[in-house]
């Protein structure tokens, strides 16, 4: 038995969070794992025409660019049809991710179709995948972040774009046509974008956390015992370990980087005593916590819920100036389940349209990959303060930042069994 595989039975990681890697796979779960497991990173990308279908589960990486398959009988739509009549479009997203004001311009904008738009939403992936699969709602659109993409096409989940119905994509940022994720955006369109860094209040944590040689030892900093917090999100709290002790594979198998990163996480616990939450962006804001490692959208949320007369310049976010941090998006699919798939790619396009994303970016604080997005044009319209300008998501990012990747199943288990060590408080 490895170290990782003791530490599954010793710290209790349930079947549901052993197996998650190979129950998002796909119909055929344990099977599919087991040919990803014979893949690498390196494997050639997936490719084909209409007659090909999936075969493996690919590991897409800028390195290594994925052109999905797509099956016999899952084309994409013909051009030209008109919306379902009376229909009612099923969303799945996260609570608190879309505007209501943007799914009611929807409605009103195809209200001689009679369309109804119906929002459900999950607490985690697992539980979304779960629910896609079994088939019990006809969901129309998914909102998945870029590493689903594999698991979805191979599960046979999502049916390839139309483009026609989409001409708001030049709205967005050109690599976004051809993500290395999804070459020549086949099964997706871009929603938001997000960075991974640091957030504080300057009334309650009087440093520049910024200007710290290395700002991630500040969850290492008995003086923030028990104020402080990491994003409950395996992935994001291993990578910012990663990064804080000099690596720069925030996606790294290599046992001595993981059994650092295991030994850190047990420091900081020992240290600082962290909350584990996705809530920074109401408990920082509200003084619940004093600094918290958190996504840029968190931030710039956390401005509405500032108490009255509280000035907005006393919240702050840290990404790595020259931008090398963690930084991803997540997508828009057409599920191949759904019952309105014309409707379902124009609310992807109304989605994408310049107004409704500035709109949905007011509401939710995760910026929009929408061109005529800079930080001068946001803090001239008075949309976040100048003091969050670090907050905002920039282009070249996607060149200089890290990408989290889907892991191979040893990996994940690994992954997996010290977070579970981690928030176990051992």
């Amino acid at each position: 038995m490895t170290e990782y595989s003791a530490d599954i039975a010793r710290f209790g990681l349930s079947r549901r969070q052993v197996l998650q890697a190979a129950l998002l796979a796909g119909p055929g779960a344990m099977a599919l794992a087991a040919c990803a497991r014979a893949d690498s990173s390196s494997a050639p990308a997936a490719s084909g025409s209409a007659g090909s279908g999936p075969k493996t589960l690919q590991i897409a990486s800028p390195t290594n660019p994925v052109k999905w398959p797509i099956s016999p009988g899952n084309e994409a739509i013909a051009a030209g049809l008109t919306p379902e009549k009376n229909a009612t479009l099923r969303l799945y997203n996260y609570a608190d991710y879309l505007d209501p004001g943007v799914i009611k311009s929807f409605e009103e904008k195809y209200a001689d179709s009679g369309v109804k738009v119906e929002l459900s939403t999950f607490n985690d992936t697992l539980e979304a995948f779960a629910k896609i699969r079994s088939g019990a709602v006809p969901f129309d659109i998914y909102f998945p972040s870029y590493d689903q993409i594999g698991k979805l096409v191979l599960a046979s989940l999502v049916q390839p774009l139309q483009h026609s119905y989409i001409p708001n994509i030049t709205n967005v940022y050109p690599e976004f046509t051809n993500p290395f994720y999804d070459q020549g955006w086949q099964y997706t369109a871009p929603y938001t974008l997000y960075t991974t860094g640091i957030g504080w209040r300057t009334d309650r944590v009087k440093e520049d956390i910024g200007a710290r040689p290395n700002p991630y030892d500040v969850f290492w900093d008995p003086q923030y015992k028990e104020h402080l917090a990491v994003l409950d999100d395996y992935r994001e709290a291993i990578g910012m370990t990663i990064l804080r002790n000099g690596g720069t594979d925030v996606n790294t198998g290599d046992e001595a980087q993981l059994k650092a990163v295991q030994a850190a996480l047990l420091e900081m616990n020992q240290k600082t005593q962290p909350r584990v939450t996705i809530t920074g962006y109401t408990d920082l804001p509200e003084g619940r916590l004093d600094l918290s490692q958190a996504w840029s959208g968190d931030l710039i949320n956390a401005v509405s819920y500032l108490p009255e007369g509280t000035d907005p310049s006393v919240l702050r976010y840290w990404f790595p100036k020259d931008g090398k941090g963690m930084v991803n998006n997540d997508t828009m699919v057409v599920l191949k389940g759904g019952q309105n798939p014309v409707l379902a790619h124009l609310f992807l396009n109304h989605v994408l349209d310049a107004t409704q994303a500035m709109n949905n970016f007011k509401f939710t604080g995760y910026q929009p990959p929408q061109v005529s997005i800079t930080p001068e044009t946001l803090v001239a319209d008075g949309v976040i303060p100048e003091t969050l300008k670090d907050a905002v998501v920039l282009p070249d990012y996607f060149n200089t930042g890290y990408r989290q990747l889907e892991l191979p199943p040893d990996t994940e288990a690994k992954y997996l069994a010290i977070w579970q060590q981690f928030k176990a408080g051992a």
